[in-house]
């Protein structure tokens, strides 16, 4: 960590003097690959964090995950009421919806609650990652680069394509005969 000096100079009307005021800076180090500790501890984040939670929103397809992060509770992580290896019972499914926090190595620092709707399983589960990664990077501004990097914070835009009127679906067209 890098200490800086920066002084402020204050000028006043007149012929009154000029104030001058020491501010100490230590800004962050951040390296690129970022693989070590966090620069900010997760546990003194909490101490100065009010007891409150902090939302997100992710999306994948038709899949919408509301996630809250609460600063206080019991550590836990649920999902529409249940713990999160009870809702996705498939292992790759677990893996996905725990990613952006195992990341961060915050998955057991918060108690998080999920509300997921719509899709199936494998877009739920995404969504839910995508909310997650958003609602960390709303705790700690500083997680962005980390998770940004890793692709949790880019919300996927592929979805379904609608279907369009004379045709069975999106493109697929009646059997035509010539005769």
């Amino acid at each position: 960590m890098v200490k800086k000096e920066i002084k402020k100079v204050v000028a006043t009307a007149g012929d009154e003097e000029i104030k001058v005021a020491k501010i100490m800076a230590t800004p962050i180090d951040m390296d690129d690959d970022m693989d070590g500790d966090l620069p900010i501890s997760i546990e003194k984040e909490l101490a100065a964090k009010p007891d409150k939670y902090f939302e997100a929103t992710g999306r994948r397809k038709t899949a919408v995950a509301r996630v809250r992060l609460f600063t206080r509770g019991e550590k836990q992580f649920l999902v529409n009421n249940k713990p999160y290896q009870e809702y996705f019972t498939m292992v790759q499914d677990q893996q996905t919806v725990t990613a952006s926090m195992r990341k961060m190595k915050a998955l057991d620092k918060f108690k998080v609650t999920v509300i997921v709707s719509g899709g199936g399983r494998s877009a739920q589960a995404e969504a839910v990652r995508h909310g997650t990664a958003r609602v960390l990077v709303d705790f700690n501004n500083n997680f962005k680069k980390r998770l940004r990097k890793v692709g949790y914070l880019t919300r996927d835009p592929r979805m379904r394509e609608r279907k369009k009127f004379g045709l069975k679906r999106a493109r697929k067209a009646p059997q035509w005969a010539k005769r």
